[in-house]
């Protein structure tokens, strides 16, 4: 089944802002409206989206209970307590950890700590009654919680009794009741006044250790070194690439490239990976091998490895590790993908309803997600994938554009045991006897928020561009726009009255390889790619016009590089 994708084209700016905004700062009048429709819109806002530095970086004592946090943990280290610093087992939370459990470690050399990620199949996601008991088993009277934490009202209850504190540095929802713990840094709960809220974990980490460079009299710079783990963290967990996130990953990114920490270059040489860094790179190549030490083994596996020193003598094994456990996840995730799709075909009820909620006991809890979001891809509707562990129905949820899908679980929470996440992602378990009712549930509170009608998938357009005006200089300055992700996505351009030409082809696994050109215009050809497209091979090569929507990009061969285009959609006619 393929789901033909709507092209939206973007609002037009108004003419007149386009030709003010390309005079005032010098660009072309293509560029100036991708910028007005990213929002920027003066002088000093081009200034800080072109070249943004830390120096642009938010006071993290503007964050509510920021003064508290810090109190508890000087006060912590003058009467030497321990300290455990506690993150989630997927890519933001061990890289919070490695980040934060290294800065003590190196940056304020207290050596009174440790680190604890929960097991993600015995204690499941988040804060873990084993990891408190962890903490109060070994004479731990703080906690750190990185990524998690928010929602765990119960269990850090339970601490507290027991004479454990808990600072929480989280980015997820806040529930209606918090937790009690010493502070509380998240900046999307109530009276929280900090100009940003889409920062990640491992962002709300790194502002945890600004302020303690502060209050200690630590340079800036032993902070800025722990960049690229921001950067990891904040692209792998599709958050917005606006704002300070922006300042963050485009200097985690010059952190990566320049001087790679020793697990990270390690990762790279095992994957044979030896180009520049790009967003795209970190979610797609370093994102997924780190997850998936928590996916197949465990998280600690990912943190040791962030964390090496070039003399380690384990760093060859801790990045094998990693890499075996990433080539096991992607055998489960096209094996499991497989037999969802299939359950969905061969059942024609489920074809019908506005929501898919699939269960198989012997999934791999370890890949739901990513199984979710390639059946997403395929049905595009809201899409829940749950297996047996540890005697509940456990799981992770997509959704589609537009829609809450953590808004849609919580209407059911009577029939959960526990539930987390946001707008476009959660996770949640429920008793097994609950699955049935919670299918039905679910279906029906979908169909009522989305009023019946299913959203199509859509690719939206900044605007009509000929290729008569794509070339080298022209790209030099889309490319100043990245990072590109959530927020400030790389530029969709749209061209019509295409022809194919001879060597239009199908390589690898269904991809496109096109020479195309305008139909008046023959002569000029472009190499294009159209990822999983080979199905358009015979109408193009029936020499009829077509249309596609595309992002440009260079292509590295025997150092040879040209301008690409990267077509993302195509439609005939």
């Amino acid at each position: 089944m393929r789901i033909d994708k709507k092209w939206v084209i973007k609002p037009r700016p108004d003419d007149l802002e386009v030709n003010r905004l390309a005079k005032e700062i010098n660009v072309s009048l293509p560029i100036a409206k991708l910028l007005l429709q990213r929002g920027i819109s003066t002088f000093e806002e081009a200034r800080m989206f072109f070249r943004p530095t830390s120096g642009d970086l938010h006071d993290p004592f503007l964050m509510k209970d920021m003064d508290k946090a810090t109190l508890r943990i000087l006060t912590a280290m003058n009467q030497q307590e321990k300290i455990l610093v506690f993150g989630d087992y997927d890519v933001d939370g061990t890289s919070s950890v490695a980040m934060v459990y290294s800065f003590f470690k190196n940056e304020i050399a207290y050596k009174n700590c440790a680190y604890y990620i929960p097991d993600r199949y015995r204690e499941g996601y988040g804060v873990s009654k084993a990891g408190i008991d962890f903490a109060i088993d070994n004479e731990f009277s703080l906690i750190i919680c990185l990524d998690c934490g928010i929602k765990s009202v119960e269990l850090i209850s339970y601490a507290k009794e027991k004479g454990v504190d808990f600072i929480i540095c989280d980015h997820h929802l806040p529930g209606s009741d918090l937790p009690p713990a010493v502070a509380i840094l998240n900046a999307k709960q109530q009276g929280c006044h900090y100009p940003f809220k889409e920062l990640c974990g491992c962002g709300v980490g790194f502002k945890l250790m600004q302020a303690l460079s502060v209050k200690i009299g630590l340079p800036a710079q032993d902070v800025f070194g722990y960049l690229d783990l921001v950067c990891i963290a904040t692209c792998s967990d599709i958050v917005s690439l606006t704002g300070e996130n922006r300042i963050l990953v485009a200097e985690g990114l010059k952190v990566l490239n320049a001087q790679p920490r020793p697990g990270i270059k390690k990762m790279l040489e095992l994957a044979g990976i030896q180009i520049k860094l790009t967003v795209e790179d970190v979610v797609f190549i370093i994102g997924p091998r780190i997850n998936a030490a928590g996916r197949i083994r465990h998280g600690s596996g990912a943190v040791e490895l962030l964390m090496a020193s070039g003399n380690d003598p384990l760093i060859d094994e801790y990045a094998e590790i990693l890499q075996t456990s990433n080539k096991e996840r992607q055998g489960l995730d096209k094996t499991i993908t497989a037999e969802a799709l299939q359950m969905i075909e061969e059942n024609e009820s489920l074809k019908t309803k506005k929501s898919n909620v699939l269960f198989n006991a012997t999934w791999h809890k370890g890949v739901v997600g990513i199984v979710a979001s390639r059946v997403l891809e395929r049905y595009y509707k809201p899409t829940i994938i749950l297996t047996e562990s540890n005697g509940y129905a456990t799981g992770s949820a997509r959704s589609v554009k537009g829609f809450d899908v953590h808004h849609a679980i919580e209407k059911c929470s009577e029939l959960l045991e526990n539930f987390g996440g946001h707008m476009f992602a959660a996770g949640l378990s429920m008793k097994m006897e609950n699955l049935s009712a919670f299918q039905k549930k679910f279906e029906s509170t979908v169909d009522q928020m989305l009023n019946g009608i299913l959203p199509e998938p859509e690719i939206e357009i900044d605007e009509a561009l000929s290729l008569e005006k794509v070339n080298p200089k022209f790209y030099s300055i889309i490319k100043q726009l990245a990072p590109f992700g959530p927020g400030n996505m790389d530029p969709v351009f749209m061209c019509d009255q295409l022809i194919a030409l001879d060597g239009t082809r199908i390589v690898g696994e269904n991809h496109l390889k096109l020479i195309l050109a305008p139909a008046n215009k023959p002569e000029m050809a472009f190499k294009a790619i159209a990822f999983k497209q080979g199905h358009y091979l015979d109408a193009l090569l029936k020499g009829k016009p077509f249309s596609i929507a595309y992002n440009l990009r260079e292509n590295e061969w025997m150092g040879n590089v040209t301008l690409e285009l990267d077509v993302k959609d195509i439609k005939l006619g």
